[in-house]
């Protein structure tokens, strides 16, 4: 029997994950899964994590990377060595997540994400029948999910007894247009009765090799725990002192934190924060092209639009959020801006950053890196993205429109070191409480230092 090719190889793999885990493949927030769909959906089929697939996909995993590593690639044609490297890296992550994190048997809020994902997911078709469809299926997959739960962290299973109430009230935020919901919100039910009884266990970590595995190689850092937590300690101690400095530049013995509360909010216009970001986005833009970070056709070629968070992204938004839709070649993205008719949405702390986030989230942040994406002539880098790039290039691209000026003064640069003195320290936490070395309370006094309530920090 001939050996497979790479384009065989590549087909089967997303023709296969595409029809057993539909909603997670086709959503960005499963970053071990392609973003990969099937040309012809099946609307009312949801994922199927029971037993049997689940081991099936992880020997069909097993499989394709066997023949990826079979594979003859001539001497010298790099880009068939990158996608065959690539792929093989996706499968093996896959198979790991699959087998050892095992998050589909013991956290119970990762069904209720791919439910809300999933209904979002088919409002957002242009056939309308695709909602009726999806809603039809949920009951199936809610007592499907109750049924593969195990070996469930207390942790775990109280996280979603708290998640159910919003899913809850998402769904019946859906009856009025769904008749379907009815039977959903009771399958819903039946879930969080089930996760009531189900067996916990105290310990919610993962063995320290495994762990050391997904920091590493699974998120793609390409450090071990030790050089991660090195680099966190650096970033936040350099951080730290630019607060100091730059506070003091605005006023001698100023302390950074009063610094940032004297920054003024965003004065609104007639339409409020959507005018607001609206205006953003075309200042960035133009800025990025001036710059000669993006091309006039680009920009035009690919816009991003405005809009309101919709009632069927609710669940799935708690902030405001860019989304571009999974095709090649790509025709812009959408910015969504939460809360935007509510006048205490303005007031927000948060909005004083309001410049920053509009970077981060669309140019040159992720719009500008989805476009380029979604762009690619080789299809299995359209549908791969790893977390460590996909979230770092975005935080660059902030201090990249320091560096090219459109962030020049103290405020700016106070709000810059805040945001990566933020993320360092929920990085620093994130190791911490997941290799079992700090508890809750030791946890929030860290979380402090970032200007934060001790409370609310907890």
């Amino acid at each position: 029997m001939p050996a497979l090719t790479f384009d065989q190889i590549f087909s089967d793999f997303n023709e296969t994950l595409a029809r057993r885990f539909p909603v997670v493949c086709a959503s960005d927030e499963f970053y071990y899964f392609p973003q990969v769909t099937r040309n012809h959906p099946e609307w009312d089929k949801w994922d199927d994590f029971s037993i049997e697939t689940v081991k099936d996909t992880i020997d069909r995993l097993k499989k394709w990377e066997s023949n990826l590593n079979k594979l003859v690639i001539q001497p010298g044609n790099f880009a068939a060595e990158i996608d065959r490297r690539l792929l093989t890296n996706v499968a093996c992550t896959l198979k790991e997540q699959l087998a050892s994190v095992r998050t589909w048997q013991t956290q119970p809020t990762f069904y209720l994400t791919i439910a809300s994902v999933g209904m979002a997911e088919a409002f957002m078709q242009k056939d309308a029948a695709a909602a009726h469809e999806r809603a039809k299926g949920l009951p199936l997959f809610f007592d499907a999910a109750a049924a593969n739960l195990a070996d469930v962290p207390r942790l775990f299973r109280n996280l979603a007894l708290e998640m159910i109430p919003g899913t809850r009230d998402y769904l019946l935020g859906l009856r009025q247009t769904l008749p379907e919901m009815k039977t959903a919100l009771s399958a819903l039910e039946r879930f969080g009765a089930a996760i009531q009884q189900v067996r916990v266990q105290e310990t919610f970590t993962l063995p320290q090799e495994l762990i050391g595995n997904v920091f590493k190689s699974h998120i793609n850092t390409g450090m071990d725990l030790l050089e991660i937590d090195a680099e966190l300690d650096e970033e936040i101690a350099a951080m730290e002192q630019v607060l100091v400095s730059t506070a003091s530049n605005i006023s001698t013995g100023l302390e950074w934190q009063a610094a940032v509360q004297q920054i003024p909010f965003p004065r609104l216009g007639p339409e409020g924060l959507m005018g607001l970001y609206r205006r953003q986005v075309t200042d960035l833009v133009d800025h990025c092209v001036a710059a000669g970070l993006v091309t006039e056709s680009l920009a035009k070629q690919c816009p991003v639009t405005i809009k309101p968070v919709p009632d069927f992204l609710a669940a799935t938004r708690t902030a405001s959020s860019y989304s571009i839709e999974p095709r090649h070649p790509p025709t812009g993205g959408t910015f969504f801006v939460f809360n935007p008719d509510d006048p205490a949405e303005a007031r927000q702390p948060y909005q004083r950053e309001y410049r920053l986030l509009a970077a981060h989230e669309t140019w040159p942040g992720h719009h500008l890196l989805d476009v380029c994406r979604w762009s690619h002539a080789r299809p299995l880098r359209r549908v791969v993205e790893h977390p460590i790039f996909y979230e770092g290039w975005a935080c660059f691209s902030e201090e990249l429109m320091r560096q090219t000026g459109y962030f020049p003064n103290n405020n700016d640069r106070l709000q810059l070191a805040r945001r990566r003195l933020w993320r360092a320290v929920r990085g620093k936490l994130d190791l911490k409480i997941q290799t079992g070395a700090m508890n809750v309370e030791a946890a929030a006094r860290y979380l402090s230092r970032t200007g934060m309530g001790l409370s609310r920090a907890r």
